[in-house]
């Protein structure tokens, strides 16, 4: 799934960081030291991970353990993060560290008194190299547990530079003009959007762009929060907005039902598989490594983005996703994995994944030139250049009941918006119910 979503050691060891820091009264140390000091170690890590990812943070891990000295597990844990950690507590088995993937349930995990607050190392990292919002998202009541190593740039549009030649048409720059191309695009023969119905994170992605340009920033933070509510005008504003596209049978590949029956890789696989059927799809910037991965396009030629428009008048949006790690108080070995983490929040450690590809970092400290390609860099230069405007995905925030299950609360409420948009108000006042039942106000 592409949303996304180490025992105490005593005395003195610490893993040497960019910042020099001091380790015990010794002098500084860099990231540079490899002094081997968690030999011996070994530091287990969960997250959602599999295949290309989970091989690239192997990479990041080998690093590690070749500046340490420490060896690492990683243990996919499949999207259902929280379950499978919970049980792994209870069994006396727990990772010491957890790459989660969204807001809500790194929320959980410390209400649930199951997480280390970050060392004053990572602390001092995160605050040197890290937009503000990054560590309000990784804290729990002021305090930081949570370090993004990994994010996603949500914002994109990807599209066929061949089919938008062939119609004739230039990357839009506002909602409408998008809409528009898409008319020219779909009159020269293919759809205008593949849109992955099937997966109701999606429809949510789609929803949080509309909505976070449409209505703004302030709003955003409080529907995240439910503060405000989902029957709020401005919500089925966005809707209608965002129903504008759903129902339009030129404008979506395969229609409404077409796009209930197609999943994301499908999705990409519509637009830059080898019978094209579409000539854009929305989706974060992970689209480029399906379409260099699975179809063998060359990034930047035969595949490329423009930023989500701006909707309405208001301003173009940068919603984001990531994974935070944290430290499990309960791991065999914790301290150890606070090094992991003290080391994850280096530019050295994402340069690693950016080398490889298929990776963005909300670190400023980390130098454009590592990403592979000018799109990559494209797009982390706008993730980061974004600061603190950046908001993070909005049903990754929310309690998993709400904004994360399949088949239930918003991805399936969404869904059913896309199967037939044409009564917002009512869509509104669903999602309003389901997220009170979840927030339990």
């Amino acid at each position: 799934m592409m949303r996304r979503r180490t025992t105490l050691l005593t005395g003195c060891i610490g893993l040497v960081l960019a910042l020099g820091a001091t380790a015990c009264g010794g002098g500084p140390v860099t990231a540079g030291g490899g002094d081997k000091a968690l030999s011996g170690e070994t530091v287990t890590v969960a997250g959602v991970w599999s295949g290309s990812e989970q091989e690239n943070f192997q990479k990041v891990l080998d690093a590690f353990g070749e500046k340490t000295g420490a060896k690492t597990q990683f243990v996919s844990t499949g999207d259902n993060v929280s379950t499978v950690v919970g049980s792994k507590i209870e069994g006396g088995n727990a990772p010491d560290v957890v790459m989660v993937p969204q807001v809500g349930v790194l929320q959980q995990f410390a209400k649930e008194g199951w997480l280390k607050p970050l060392s004053k190392t990572a602390k001092q990292s995160v605050g040197a190299n890290y937009a503000d919002v990054w560590k309000t998202y990784g804290s729990v009541d002021s305090t930081l547990y949570g370090l993004y190593f990994k994010a996603a740039h949500k914002s994109t549009v990807w599209y066929s530079p061949d089919a938008l030649a062939q119609a004739g048409v230039e990357p839009p720059a506002t909602y409408d003009e998008m809409l528009k191309a898409g008319q020219t695009v779909s009159d020269s023969g293919l759809a205008a959007f593949s849109v992955a119905g099937q997966d109701g994170w999606t429809l949510t992605d789609w929803f949080e762009n509309v909505y976070l340009s449409q209505a703004g920033p302030e709003k955003y933070d409080a529907l995240a929060a439910h503060e405000l509510k989902w029957t709020d005008a401005s919500v089925v504003e966005a809707l209608t907005t965002l129903g504008k596209l759903f129902k339009d049978k030129q404008l979506v590949a395969g229609g409404q039902k077409g796009a209930l029956n197609t999943d994301f890789p499908g999705s990409v696989e519509k637009v830059f598989g080898p019978k094209p059927e579409a000539g854009m799809v929305y989706e974060g910037d992970f689209v480029a490594g399906v379409a260099k991965d699975q179809f063998g396009k060359n990034i930047g030629e035969d595949a490329n983005f423009f930023p989500f428009p701006a909707v309405a008048g208001g301003t173009a949006p940068v919603v984001s996703g990531g994974d935070a790690a944290v430290v499990l108080k309960d791991g065999k070995n914790a301290d150890a994995g606070m090094k992991l983490l003290e080391y994850l929040a280096t530019p050295e450690a994402a340069e690693v994944w950016a080398e490889a590809g298929g990776f963005l970092s909300p670190n400023k400290g980390l130098d454009l030139a590592s990403y592979g390609d000018d799109v990559a860099r494209a797009t982390a230069k706008s993730l980061v250049g974004a600061g603190d405007s950046v908001r993070f995905d909005m049903s990754d925030q929310a309690p998993a009941a709400f904004g994360g299950t399949k088949g239930a609360g918003e991805w399936k409420i969404l869904q059913d918006f896309l199967r037939d948009p044409s009564d917002p108000k009512g869509t509104a006042a669903e999602l309003e119910g389901a997220a009170a039942k979840a927030y339990g106000n």
